[in-house]
């Protein structure tokens, strides 16, 4: 049996054939591993130590993206003020950490975050439907459990009939989503005392 060779397909319809170590993962010459490598870290980040503690919840663990840090924990984004900061960066309110359902069309985006007003202002979307209360895991697992109607490589999901009956089930006896997220705050705020 031969050396193995790159079988990536370059833009002008050649193959590479570029020789492959032997314990690459599959047939992908170092340059295209690393280029694969480099798309990977700029789509789903690198998590890393914060360059300061985040505002909102003072974890130290982050990701990095293209675009800048975020909290690994929270999800704030590193250099924007925490809902209910002030302009020092210190919390005057609790912060209440929420997996959010939103619809653009015909689609339901499933995200965390624990500053949803600032977030929604970076998305689209014509209506909020739903808020759980819950962190990056709680959102992990909604992922996982309406996978198989998940647009690839994003939070937006196909509308379904099991995606739909959860999202009523969070919106049962609440007229307002947003009514719900300020009493979980207060309460929040009530148990710190």
């Amino acid at each position: 049996m031969g050396a193995r060779t790159c079988e990536v397909v370059r833009g002008d319809g050649t193959v590479c054939a570029a020789p492959v170590d032997d314990a690459a993962p599959f047939a992908a010459c170092i340059r295209h591993l690393l280029e694969a490598h480099d798309w990977v870290v700029g789509e789903l980040g690198v998590t890393d130590l914060l360059p300061s503690p985040c505002l909102a919840c003072g974890s130290r663990l982050g990701v990095q993206f293209r675009s800048g840090w975020m909290c690994a924990i929270c999800e704030w984004r590193y250099g924007e003020t925490p809902d209910g900061a002030a302009s020092d960066g210190h919390a005057t309110s609790a912060r209440v950490d929420v997996v959010y359902y939103v619809r653009f069309g015909d689609r339901i985006k499933i995200g965390t975050s624990g500053n949803p007003r600032v977030r929604f202002q970076a998305l689209p979307y014509d209506e909020v439907l739903a808020f759980e209360l819950g962190d990056r895991m709680l959102e992990q697992r909604r992922h996982a459990q309406f996978a198989s109607w998940r647009i690839p490589r994003t939070e937006w999901f196909e509308r379904s009939d099991e995606l739909d009956a959860h999202v009523v089930a969070l919106a049962a006896g609440v007229s307002d989503p947003w009514a719900l997220y300020a009493r979980w705050r207060s309460e929040r705020l009530a148990l710190r005392g």
